[in-house]
């Protein structure tokens, strides 16, 4: 059996996860283990959120997946030197054999969510072995792409899903057994989930766990940038090699679901008083003098009846719905099915962005994308603009529309829980 970084010509076209030697941090070497650790790159909510994980620990990960720097390419030439140099110091160790390594997160409600992570051959959307659900913006996976082209790793894993069969055998069996016994590492982080990490390196264990995951396809859950920078760079190398695969944390959804959030968008220049003055004979708009649950509660209850919104930004929550049919028909395109058209996201691209506030949606100036909602709220009153809150699309359209080869509008959903960044590494 090979490990990952052998290119040899897959044997069937489903999942194909391959061990590798994973690149972890010596504990013995740092604060702790949780003080290294960050969300994925993607979800840091800067300035705040860098800084506070760049004084947790000097080693802090996120000195690697958003480096700073004056310019591109010294930002990605800093994170290569500080992996290179942490190696060489043992603040990073590569472990001595290839696995699969059991991932485990759990938080006090009693949520429980395990997975495994591995090197997964790479394939085309075309082959409906990993399907995306979201467009990317290319500037993204320009980005990664230099940065990973720079530090030759995959410095943190893509969640993946896919649908078990309700087997006790195969994936779910190996991921039992890694759990009854000792971790490699434990962990909790700031937000209170608790992180374990087991290696399973038995070749039968692996085969096992193999044989299983070549039957099914996955959805990606988060990643969909990396998972182009994947591709771009596949197609950039030398083939067989380990290129042709990418970190990624596999997850049995059927065992495990996951929670699905929204992502929001803010809108530095469009003042909330400008926006809503434009939604004029649009939208129904609806000025609520509520706190920021009860407004969520409006927005979910609005959400379930048709296109709904919540603007935010001068110290009040303003409920949007109910756009003009007549909007709709001139801004939506009809080369799609229903469930796209119908989409929130797709009415905010592309009728609120495009056709009313008239914002480019590819202007990293003029739309961010933020996670957490309380954060989004509190950038927009402090900095002046509109704030747009969404409600979460269900995890089964978005699976219907991804298994039809649809991808919705970028930055659509959040599925969680991620993994924590650092916890192990690849180095290609």
């Amino acid at each position: 059996m090979n490990s990952a970084g052998h290119g040899d010509a897959p044997a069937h076209m489903g999942l194909d996860l391959m061990p590798f030697r994973g690149l972890r941090y010596d504990p013995a070497r740092v604060g702790s283990l949780a003080a290294v650790t960050s969300p994925p790159y993607d979800v840091v909510v800067r300035p705040d959120g860098l800084l506070h994980l760049e004084s947790a620990d000097p080693h802090n990960i996120v000195r690697l997946i958003l480096p700073q720097a004056g310019t591109p390419s010294a930002r990605n030439e800093r994170a290569a030197q500080t992996l290179d140099r942490w190696i060489t110091e043992g603040v990073l160790a590569r472990d001595p054999e290839p696995a699969l390594y059991v991932y485990e997160q759990r938080d006090a409600t009693g949520l429980v969510q395990r997975g495994l992570i591995g090197a997964l051959r790479l394939s085309e959307p075309s082959d409906g072995v990993v399907l995306p659900h979201e467009d990317v913006m290319p500037h993204i996976v320009a980005d990664r792409a230099d940065l990973m082209r720079a530090t030759r790793a995959n410095l943190e894993p893509l969640l993946l899903t896919y649908r078990g069969d309700g087997r006790t055998t195969g994936a779910h069996a190996v991921v039992k057994r890694a759990t009854g016994r000792a971790p490699l590492l434990s962990t909790t982080t700031e937000d209170g989930f608790g992180h374990r990490l087991w290696a399973v390196t038995d070749p039968a264990d692996i085969a096992e766990a193999q044989r299983d995951l070549a039957g099914h396809q996955a959805l990606i859950a988060d990643g969909h940038h990396r998972w182009a920078t994947y591709l771009r760079l596949r197609a950039e190398q030398p083939s067989p090699g380990p290129w042709d695969f990418g970190l990624v944390l596999l997850v049995d959804t059927a065992r495990h679901p996951l929670r699905v959030r929204a992502i929001h968008r803010l809108l530095p220049g469009l003042p909330p008083a400008a926006a809503l003055s434009a939604l004029t004979g649009l939208f129904r708009v609806r000025h609520l003098r509520t706190p920021l649950t009860e407004a969520l509660h409006a927005l979910a209850e609005a959400a379930g009846t048709g296109n709904a919104f919540l603007l935010a930004g001068d110290g009040a929550y303003h409920l949007v719905d109910r756009p003009s049919p007549d909007l709709l028909a001139r801004t939506i395109p009809t080369d799609r099915p229903e469930p796209w058209r119908t989409l929130d996201a797709t009415v905010l691209h592309a009728t609120l962005l495009k056709h009313v506030w008239r914002i480019p949606e590819d202007s990293p100036e003029q739309v961010a994308y933020i996670h957490d909602t309380a954060s989004t709220v509190e950038k927009a009153e402090r900095d002046g603009g509109t704030a747009v809150l969404l409600h979460p699309v269900q995890e089964d359209i978005v699976r219907t529309l991804a298994q039809q080869g649809i991808t919705m509008p970028r930055k659509s959903t959040s599925f969680g829980p991620k993994p924590a960044s650092g916890l192990v590494l690849r180095r290609l």
